[in-house]
């Protein structure tokens, strides 16, 4: 998943209309009343449909609203049956699933293995243009309902068949021993038949099957979501509610954090993280996350893809001093990379500590020499592309900037280049309008090392923002994922890791903590492995 901006607008400045009815006074009640807490937050980049979000604001929502075959344990981040009584397979290809009884949505309708079928046809689909149908690609038929080029000429994925109510079968076009772990992610979830028949209202107001449901929302403003009573799983909602509230502005979060006006904020800015220990003591989380930030680059673009550019990059990220940059600006919340996945993952996961070797080491010599050799920086001048919308990114842009301005003894020889909402980022990106670097940042949708590589690197992968291909690259990943041994699975994605090292496809950066800061409202607060705050387990008052 993309890391979306974490910035957000000053709620009680910007949004005083909306909120009139509480004017950030009565703090968590958000105009409802009961043990309802507030969180900051910013508006989804798109409509909150499970196929066609994929950025961290759009997730904590549908985190909230719907459960699907597996859940990600909160504390591990293991994948464990949900809805899924089985997941069963003889060959890694063929999948017959089996779903528990008793489990509807807050509508009142139950939830059938059709619920799940027609939410993956429709999430596959080529026509409705969905944000995630790349995860539906494993699924035999793909091709025909979501081709490359042309017209879709299929409107349901030949993969998929329900048996009854309670059984449907997942047949792939190749074989993927992780499979069933990646069914806890968001796209995979399940959908109610007003999905189909009314979809305008069901957009307007999501209807879902997890723990909560969303009452209201006004964009720009806040989201109110409410404790779904009927809810039937274990993990029952432990507050009455969530308001979140939107923010631009993550040092106005804070503040009004501090200032009693806010309950939870999940993005400390880097500004406030020398503060950050005496303002609340132990109301401060600092937990390990599976997010990496890098540097990517435009493949598409003829100067980046020419013979020798690879020396470049890898001179650039030799001139890249981490350790410095972490240590200063971002005080224990990250750590320098050394590899192209997470430490979350553990070594049996497929993390590799050290697998970038010295391209990953600052050696501002080396790097100049690598440049050199490589043709020097395309037109003689590096430009890095952020937005500009978020509490920190300029900060260590400037930052990467000046140790490479350093590296290289030119102090114009890497710029910022600041864009001015994610929103605008993300679509000159889709366009395919970069000429120079950019920041990209990689939250794991599932806890597995095949999804730090295939969906960023894989030829044509829906995340692939700079469009780079390497043949041997995708051969080694087809065998990982066709591979029943997940020790020799693991080994397989390792060896396409490295190919990715090799032509430093990607700067890895560093490694990011998930943080946040609450009120003393609260009580059992926590983030998950992706970062997301656990908003059904938290109590207040």
């Amino acid at each position: 998943m993309r890391c979306g901006t974490h910035a957000r607008r000053a709620a009680c400045a910007a949004v005083a209309l909306a909120l009139a009815a509480t004017g950030c006074a009565g703090v968590g009640a958000g105009g409802n009343g009961g043990a309802v807490l507030s969180s900051s937050w910013a508006d989804p980049q798109n409509p909150l449909e499970p196929a066609n979000t994929n950025e961290v604001q759009g997730g904590k929502v549908l985190d909230m609203i719907f459960r699907g075959l597996k859940r990600y344990d909160p504390k591990t981040g293991k994948a464990r049956d949900f809805l899924a009584r089985s997941i069963e397979t003889r060959d890694s290809r063929t999948f017959t699933v089996r779903l528990k009884d008793g489990w509807i949505f807050s509508n009142g309708e139950k939830v059938t293995a059709r619920s799940f079928v027609d939410a993956w046809n429709y999430g596959a689909s080529l026509r409705n243009n969905q944000k995630n149908a790349y995860f539906f690609g494993y699924i035999d038929g793909y091709d025909e309902v979501h081709p490359g080029s042309g017209r879709q000429r299929a409107d349901t994925l030949s993969g998929l068949k329900v048996v009854d109510d309670h059984t449907f079968t997942v047949r792939l076009n190749q074989k993927f021993s992780g499979f069933p772990d990646t069914l806890g992610y968001a796209a995979f979830a399940p959908l109610p038949r007003a999905f189909f028949t009314d979809h305008a209202a069901w957009v307007r107001k999501p209807v879902g099957n997890g723990p909560y449901t969303i009452e209201s929302y006004t964009k720009g403003a806040q989201m109110y979501l409410k404790r779904w009573d009927r809810y039937p799983g274990p993990d029952k909602a432990r507050n009455d509610g969530v308001t979140l509230l939107v923010y631009t502005d993550s040092n106005t979060a804070y503040t009004d954090l501090l200032a009693g006006n806010l309950d939870l904020a999940d993005d400390i800015p880097a500004a406030q993280l020398k503060n950050v220990g005496s303002d609340l003591g132990e109301r401060y989380l600092n937990t390990p996350a599976g997010i990496l930030q890098t540097l990517a680059f435009p493949y598409y673009d003829k100067d980046w893809s020419r013979p020798g550019a690879e020396k470049v990059r890898t001179g650039l990220s030799m001139a890249i001093n981490r350790r410095q940059i972490t240590d200063t600006i971002f005080r224990g919340t990250r750590t320098p990379a050394t590899d192209w996945t997470s430490p979350v993952l553990g070594a049996a996961g497929g993390y590799k500590k050290g697998l970038c070797g010295r391209a990953c080491e600052y050696d501002p010599g080396r790097a100049r020499e690598l440049i050199e050799e490589g043709g020097g920086i395309p037109g003689g001048r590096l430009t890095v592309t952020y937005n500009a919308d978020s509490g920190s990114h300029r900060q260590w842009v400037d930052a990467v900037c000046n140790s490479i301005n350093n590296a290289l003894g030119d102090d114009r020889a890497c710029v910022g280049n600041p864009v001015g909402t994610f929103a605008d980022f993300r679509n000159q990106l889709g366009g395919h309008r970069m000429t120079g670097p950019f920041r990209a940042g990689w939250q794991m949708d599932y806890p597995l090392i095949q999804n730090f590589l295939q969906p960023l690197y894989y030829t044509g992968a829906s995340s692939n923002d700079g469009a780079w291909s390497d043949e041997e690259f995708d051969r080694l990943v087809d065998r990982a994922n066709a591979e029943t041994d997940p020790a020799r699975s693991v080994a397989l994605f390792q060896r396409a890791e490295e190919v990715v090292r090799d032509h430093m496809a990607a700067i890895p950066l560093w490694y990011q903590n998930g943080n946040a800061g609450y009120s003393e409202r609260l009580s059992h607060v926590a983030l998950n492995p992706f970062s997301v705050p656990v908003y059904n387990e938290i109590r207040v008052g």
